[in-house]
């Protein structure tokens, strides 16, 4: 993959991207096309909604690194097949921080006494003025869209400068000489990784930092994940409405997408839309297996906002509207042992304290139906887990910008640390019985079970933000359309 890199942040003008099968422009046609062109028009551009939180964020990122220059980048677009690119998604602690969603942007939190001066480096609109409005298909603007460009770029994002990109190189050579200690958060940037002097112990405790403040979302951060939580209900209730009729996982699979890109911006992650057996796999998102009648539907899926906040939810519902006996069993059980599951969910708790909740009541479960080699309480030893045979991960994870929100956090704070207001987690227990497990009765084979909510955690307890998705028995079976049946028989050409 290739990225836009610093080494070619000159305007989009003075280097077109081009391709072998590009039609030549002889200089008559250059001539024509940069002549009579009117002035843009529009007035000043609309200021961002949110900025008093973005730069909120960049302020609390300011005071943990006074004097020193802080560099976040926001990637660019990678390659997908020649010349053509992956839809652009910024690097979320870009976004974080900006609520900027162009490629090819980096933030510069500059050292200034009493703080930071926020400068954000931008693509320069050169408009018609030059060619590459026409020839550059990668940048052009007859070929791609126009850029804000630098003065309509200080005009909406509300930072303290806006420079051009060709500038960067002037702050790089200024921090090597030393003008002052930096960090970076890599990986975003290849050109500026390899640029700057590697110092990987300062470099990974910045993204440390950003993952911690993310740890706990701001007004603003909720309101977002709520409104995927509410294009997502709305994405399950498409595939609901035709589950009685389709033949494909990969049918449930566009139906979800497609309300992804109506209400949102994509989904957050690989739609697994796992059907029979397939749901056993924890992330099956090869999607390519046939719907049948009496089987179960896993579908793990949430919408990504405009404001790039995601849902990560899970049903498991049975085709054809009602559950068999050896389906109701497991997914009763499961059921269980996410009711226990959030009744942990509460300020002060420990994080792992929803995982432990729900793998005791999986444990005695499986102890009742005869699978565990022992005892649900020698299965729950730590020398031991038995259970995670069955039931593989944990429950719960942060989530946010990223479906797998914060990783880069400390595990003290994290997976070892305690709950607090304002943090948001998934609680997806689940149980998965392989076709070839001779521990599980036969009964039970092939049927892979999770049901996940994303939940809030409040001053007083929690929130489910998911809550208007169905998950008891009774109505799940409504929702996936009782008595509405697959044909009899169903012959799907899946791949090798």
């Amino acid at each position: 993959m290739t990225t836009r890199s610093f080494g070619t942040l000159e305007p989009a003008s003075n280097q077109p991207e081009r391709n072998a099968y590009d039609p030549d422009t002889p200089e008559a046609l250059r001539e024509f096309m940069l002549r009579d062109w009117a002035p843009p028009g529009g007035g000043p551009e609309q200021p961002l909604a949110d900025a008093a939180a973005f730069a909120a964020r960049r302020r609390r990122l300011s005071a943990t690194y006074p004097g020193e220059t802080l560099i976040v980048p926001s990637g660019g677009e990678k390659v997908r097949a020649n010349d053509t690119y992956y839809r652009f998604r910024p690097g979320s602690d870009f976004y974080y921080l900006t609520g900027n969603l162009e490629p090819d942007c980096v933030l510069v939190l500059e050292p200034v006494a009493g703080g930071h001066r926020d400068v954000l480096y931008v693509e320069p609109n050169v408009g018609k003025t030059h060619e590459s409005f026409f020839e550059d298909r990668k940048k052009g603007e007859l070929w791609v869209g126009p850029r804000l460009g630098v003065e309509r770029s200080r005009e909406r994002y509300g930072v303290d400068e806006v420079r051009g990109l060709p500038e960067v190189p002037d702050l790089l050579e200024r921090l090597e000489r030393g003008a002052s200690a930096y960090r970076i958060v890599r990986g975003i940037d290849p050109a500026l990784d390899a640029r700057l002097a590697d110092q990987a112990e300062r470099d990974a405790a910045l993204a440390t930092t950003l993952a911690e403040m993310r740890l706990l979302k701001d007004a603003v951060e909720v309101r977002e994940l709520e409104k995927a939580m509410a294009m997502t209900a709305h994405a399950f209730d498409d595939v609901m409405r035709e589950l009685h009729r389709l033949t494909k996982e990969r049918e449930v699979e566009a139906i979800f997408f497609s309300r992804a890109r109506v209400e949102g911006n994509d989904t957050g992650y690989g739609t697994v839309a796992a059907a029979g057996p397939n749901a056993c796999t924890l992330h099956w998102t090869r999607n390519d297996g046939p719907l049948r009648r009496g089987d179960l539907l896993l579908l793990d899926a949430g919408v990504e906002a405009e404001s790039l906040y995601t849902a990560d939810v899970t049903r498991t519902v049975p085709i054809g509207g009602r559950f068999s006996e050896a389906q109701r069993e497991i997914y009763a059980l499961v059921l269980e042992a996410q009711t226990q599951a959030l009744a942990e969910c509460k300020p002060g708790n420990d994080f792992l304290a929803p995982n432990a909740a729900a793998m005791r009541v999986l444990a005695h479960g499986l102890e009742r139906l005869g699978i565990l080699p022992g005892s649900a309480e020698e299965a729950l030893r730590e020398e031991h887990q038995f259970y995670r045979r069955y039931s593989l991960h944990n429950v719960s994870h942060m989530l946010g910008l990223d479906v797998h929100d914060c990783a880069t956090a400390r595990k003290e704070n994290y997976k070892y640390g305690k709950l607090q207001a304002g943090m948001v987690l998934t609680v997806e227990p689940g149980l998965y019985f392989q076709t070839d497990d001779l521990t599980v009765p036969e009964r039970y084979r092939g049927i892979g079970v999770r049901i996940e909510d994303d939940v809030l955690i409040t001053a007083v307890g929690h929130r489910v933000l998911s809550e208007a998705i169905p998950r008891q028995i009774a109505e799940v079976e409504r929702w996936a359309g009782s008595g509405k049946a697959l044909p009899p028989t169903t012959t799907v050409r899946t791949k090798s």
